[in-house]
């Protein structure tokens, strides 16, 4: 048996560390941003950077709470997309280049949920990867 741990009441540092944290990450302010919307077949994924490339905030179907199946919906990554741009709303983001990697049912939803977040999306480029005949593909499935 190993040895017993007692939590003790009252204020921990680790609160008052992570309120500094959240206070400093507000305090930078940007107006312009970039959006990367990652939609593969069995989740969405969404992270909102600065110009320079640093992460604001990020999301996913499976964080926000959905499982299985149901994080390849497209309501799934309106959702991604609407909680991602709710944690960056400290720091003032309005204006947004979204930028689409894989083919998943995710895409056109996740910049539908840009939009009725309130950001305005500037442009949509897609960065699919595509092989120059790479390894051999998977067969299609009979259904």
């Amino acid at each position: 048996m190993g040895k017993k741990r007692v939590a003790q009441k009252g204020s921990t540092t680790s609160d008052v560390n992570l309120s500094n944290i959240r206070e400093t990450s507000s305090k930078k302010k940007v107006s312009r941003g970039t959006a990367y919307v990652v939609a593969t077949y069995n989740n969405t994924m969404v992270s909102l950077c600065d110009l320079s490339g640093n992460v604001l905030g990020w999301s996913s179907a499976g964080n926000v709470g959905f499982k299985g199946a149901k994080k390849a919906t497209p309501y799934a990554a309106t959702l991604v997309a609407k909680t991602a741009v709710e944690k960056v709303r400290r720091t003032g983001l309005t204006d947004v280049k979204v930028i689409i990697k894989g083919v998943g049912p995710g895409r056109e939803a996740a910049v539908r949920g840009f939009a009725s977040a309130g950001l305005n999306v500037l442009s949509i480029k897609d960065m699919t990867p595509v092989p120059h005949n790479g390894p051999r593909s998977p067969k299609p499935r009979r259904v």
